[in-house]
């Protein structure tokens, strides 16, 4: 895959933070520090011994279930009890504490590096929505972590460092995570911006018109059976894998609470060929 080096976790998951075990290369060693402590030390003297450029995938698994108190100098949420049946009866405030701890041990390492941001740019990216024993209104339940609706797949992407001349802006240009490949591509020089599904939002760094795309598509399969979702700048367009359609305004209705296929307007009926019709073209 062309990775040089990796130190972490095979899997997704850990059945405990703080006893677990690290794979560095291949080699495998019992672990006994909160994983996103050991994650960032990993980094921090990763990091310490480039020489050279260097690029730098590190990849949190909290926060995380199973639910959890991470440790108490990470996080501000106060004296909350261990006990399983405490967690599992709100785990919301947990859940804040791991956050709060990922946040911490972020500043450490970027505050590790030589010149700090002067040379190096962070990206950081959500994976996925929020688990649904923690998701919070205006989201449901049913529509976070999971979902092909917005509480999701939308999810939030900070860049900052060199080169970044648009500082405290916030920008609503339709970009997919595999835009990252290209888009790392061209910020280390390569002349390409689009290589199969990926299409490089460098541009958007400095000029925010800079839209690499007009639509963003993703999708699910859960047994072989694939539901998926389009959108263009305003509209959305689901169709689940039974063939059931919903479409929602996201400019007006963000939260997807109304189906404009339940009423729909000759207008929107063209809205919905138009994204039906971008949604085949992506999936032959």
């Amino acid at each position: 895959m062309g990775v040089d080096y990796y130190s972490g976790i095979i899997g997704g998951g850990v059945s405990s933070y703080t006893n677990w075990n690290r794979v560095t290369n291949g080699e495998r060693e019992a672990v006994t520090t909160y994983t996103t402590t050991e994650f960032s030390n990993q980094a921090i003297q990763w990091v310490g011994q480039r020489t050279k450029p260097w690029f730098l995938w590190l990849a949190y698994n909290a926060p995380h279930t199973p639910f959890h108190l991470a440790p108490t100098n990470l996080h501000n949420q106060g004296n909350l009890s261990e006990v399983e049946a405490m967690i599992e009866a709100n785990p919301l405030p947990y859940y804040f504490s791991a956050i709060e701890a990922l946040d911490t041990e972020l500043g450490r390492i970027i505050e590790s590096i030589p010149n700090g941001l002067e040379n190096t740019i962070v990206v950081f990216l959500g994976d996925n929505g929020t688990p649904s024993q923690v998701v919070q209104s205006p989201y449901r339940t049913r529509r976070a972590k999971g979902s092909i609706f917005q509480g999701g797949i939308n999810v939030p992407m900070v860049i900052s460092g060199a080169g970044i001349t648009r500082k405290g802006e916030r920008e609503d240009a339709l970009i997919q995570s595999t835009d990252l490949f290209t888009t790392i591509a061209q910020i280390a020089g390569s002349a390409i911006s689009e290589k199969h599904d990926s299409r490089s939002f460098e541009p958007l760094l400095s000029n925010k018109g800079a839209n690499p795309r007009t639509h963003a598509y993703a999708e699910k399969s859960t047994d072989g059976n694939v539901s998926y979702a389009i959108r263009d700048s305003q509209y959305k367009l689901i169709v689940e894998s039974d063939g059931i359609e919903s479409m929602f305004d996201l400019k007006n209705d963000p939260y997807e609470r109304t189906n404009l296929l339940a009423n729909p307007s000759p207008t929107i009926n063209e809205v919905r060929n138009v994204l039906f019709r971008h949604a085949s073209q992506i999936r032959k």
